[in-house]
């Protein structure tokens, strides 16, 4: 195997093979997080032959041990015992001596050591709880469990997860096999997964004019999923695969998504220190904050990227509307409808030089009553760069058609109070069941972004005042006339035609009545009936 392609479909024929009757979307819940566990272990080994303490898997001494625990637990946020290193399970399983409840105390050993160091704890907790070794669905006996989880892990590890070129390929094939799982899930894959043709229109704007520094860039993803917008923002950036250049924030609701996350970033390269991901709901109290004197301070970010959840049902009833900044000054979004929460939430937490990218449906152009004056807030108050209206069907769980809202912070935007409008509903290339965004359609959103500039039947640069003769209301074919006119027909043109299709019916009928002179009944009487029946059908 050459590439993180070619290792995925192997993997992924290989999976079908293995599930049974096991959904896709729950099957996942085994192989990734093992993928992960092997990820762990040989990180390990890397970690011990850097630092000459290979001699960690021969020690017997319980107290030198632990030292040694503590040592590597301090240096790569975890430690895994030598009993459970993953080459020690695989010989297990080669030579049948694993035991059925070996994978448990391997992942309650795991989970015992990541407490050992506090600043890590967060992120290496619980990692495995989505992994259930009891489920019926893995076999209806412990010994039949046991047996598919051993199939899992030397699929997994049948695998080199490094390209012809050596270089480390395990994040990928992770992450192309979070898409395939996604695919695979019909509704639930829209919940953790935004397709990386869209993550990479909305990260290639988000860092447009970011230059190679020694800064560190601050991105965030309030509904973060698996991760990979917050993977897909690192790429596009001058200086992204430099270690430590990027610090990632990430919140997720569901658990087992917020897992897969935590596992994505890792097994992309990313530190622990860099990764500040908390599993909560985003809407329900602001996060993240520094406290300053006994006051809570937004963090603040060069960057935001969402996906969120679309039209959600919210409850505004806890919502304090005094002591909650991030809405002051704009409005509550309506209980039935989250959109505009999740917008005001990020422009709470964008720097003044930031850009914020967020998908929502259609809707959030055009509605009235509190949607209304959130959106005319938000235009007044200049945050409003850019509407870019996406094809339909390009998302896991929902066919319609969804738009991009580029926000910039005060400092970005200036005097300038101009809106670009792009339509793009129709660039796009039909995959299967789903549509697809191509490199050239992409290319082409974000030049026109960048450009700014008119384009005929495709993008319109709106001034405030086109903006406030509309009422605040930002839905596209508004702003943007893609009308095709028909073709204009000469006269004589039709006549002709219509001279033509008159001889053609007249040379078919007599062919026809050619054919029917040609018929005769099976007896005389019938023959008779029929002739009566011509001569009346000709007239």
């Amino acid at each position: 195997m050459s590439n993180a392609s070619d290792v995925t479909s192997k993997l992924w024929e290989m999976a079908n093979k293995l599930r049974g009757t096991m959904d896709a979307s729950e099957y996942k819940n085994y192989i990734l997080p093992f993928m992960f566990y092997r990820y762990l272990s040989e990180n390990q080994d890397e970690y011990l032959a850097d630092n000459y303490l290979e001699e960690f898997y021969e020690v017997t001494d319980p107290k030198e041990k632990e030292e040694y625990l503590q040592d590597i637990s301090k240096g790569i946020g975890y430690a895994i015992d030598p009993e459970y290193v993953w080459d020690k399970m695989v010989s297990k399983i080669e030579n049948h001596k694993i035991k059925a409840s070996d994978f448990q105390d391997m992942f309650d050993s795991f989970n015992a050591n990541a407490k050992r160091n506090a600043a890590a704890e967060d992120d290496f907790a619980n990692v495995f709880s989505d992994v259930n070794l009891g489920d019926t669905r893995l076999g209806s006996s412990t010994n039949e469990r046991a047996k598919a989880l051993n199939d899992i892990v030397l699929m997994i590890n049948e695998f080199n997860f490094k390209d012809d070129s050596g270089h480390d390929i395990l994040g990928d094939v992770y992450e192309y096999l979070i898409g395939q799982f996604a695919a695979n899930a019909g509704k639930k894959g829209g919940e953790f997964y935004t397709p990386h043709e869209v993550s990479q229109v909305l990260s290639k704007i988000v860092t447009l004019n970011s230059k190679e520094s020694d800064d560190q860039f601050h991105v965030y993803d309030p509904t973060m999923g698996s991760g990979s917008l917050l993977l897909t923002v690192q790429k596009e950036l001058p200086n992204g695969d430099a270690e430590g250049s990027v610090d990632f924030y990430g919140q997720e609701l569901n658990t087992t998504t917020y897992n897969l996350a935590r596992m994505n970033l890792m097994m992309h390269g990313v530190n622990y220190r860099n990764m500040n991901l908390k599993r909560a709901d985003t809407l329900d109290a602001d996060w993240p904050f520094d406290e300053k004197d006994g006051v809570q301070v937004p963090v603040k970010f060069d960057a935001v990227v969402a996906n969120p959840p679309y039209s959600q049902k919210w409850d505004i009833k806890n919502v304090d509307r005094e002591k909650d900044t991030r809405f002051k000054g704009f409005g509550i979004a309506p209980a039935s409808k989250a959109d505009y929460a999740f917008v005001l939430h990020g422009l709470y937490h964008l720097e003044k030089t930031g850009t914020m990218a967020i998908v929502l449906p259609h809707g959030v152009l055009f509605r009235g009553a509190a949607e209304g004056k959130i959106r005319k807030n938000i235009i007044k108050e200049n945050l409003l760069d850019a509407v870019i209206g996406l094809p339909a069907n390009l998302f896991y769980g929902t066919s319609i058609p969804t738009c991009v809202l580029v926000f910039k912070g005060r400092e970005s935007r200036g005097d300038n109070k101009d809106i670009l409008f792009i339509d793009a509903s129709n660039e796009f290339e039909k995959d299967k069941n789903q549509n697809k965004l191509t490199s050239e359609n992409i290319e082409k959103i974000v030049e026109t972004y960048r450009k700014r500039e008119d384009v005929d039947k495709y993008a319109h640069v709106a001034s405030i005042e086109e903006i406030e003769e509309n009422d605040f209301n930002l839905n596209i074919p508004r702003y943007v006339d893609t009308f095709e006119e028909e073709e204009v027909i000469p006269l004589s043109e039709i006549v002709t035609n219509i001279n033509e299709t008159r001889s053609e019916i007249e040379k078919t009928t007599n062919e026809l009545y050619s054919l029917l002179d040609e018929l005769v009944g099976t007896t005389p009487e019938v023959d008779k009936e029929f002739q009566e029946f011509l001569a009346k059908f000709k007239k």
